[in-house]
């Protein structure tokens, strides 16, 4: 077993608590999915959000999905000219038999384009 660094990003239409919570528990799920993780394989998760987005902390929808004891923290992302606007990410640390090029990374709806570069990345569609 080794310990993995997984990504994950997602672009909020607009800045509600129930978005917020719901784009955040797509991508936590999805990450979970994409890397056939339990929530006992996480040791902790860092989340970052664009200073465009106040209406709820993005570690509540994790722990709405049941990561009760997965330590969790917010911050705030850098503000770079040009960055995306209305983005939250995540990096979770895990625990897994995954080798490092198998970890999936998941980049959801406009949060696509941020790592074109990966060819590992689960992408979703805009509605």
């Amino acid at each position: 077993m080794s310990v993995r660094a997984v990504r994950g990003a997602t672009q909020l239409e607009t800045d509600t608590r129930d978005h917020m919570l719901d784009r955040v528990a797509e991508m936590v799920r999805g990450v979970t999915e994409a890397n056939s993780l339990e929530v006992e394989d996480f040791i902790s998760i860092i989340f970052t959000a664009t200073s465009d987005l106040h209406a709820e902390f993005p570690a509540y929808a994790a722990r709405q999905l049941g990561f009760d004891d997965v330590p969790l923290i917010c911050a705030r992302e850098l503000e770079i000219d040009g960055s995306m606007p209305r983005v939250v990410r995540m990096m979770a640390h895990v625990e897994t038999d995954l080798a490092r090029q198998d970890v999936t990374h998941v980049y959801l709806h406009g949060a696509a384009a941020l790592r074109r570069d990966l060819s590992r990345v689960r992408e979703v569609p805009d509605e």
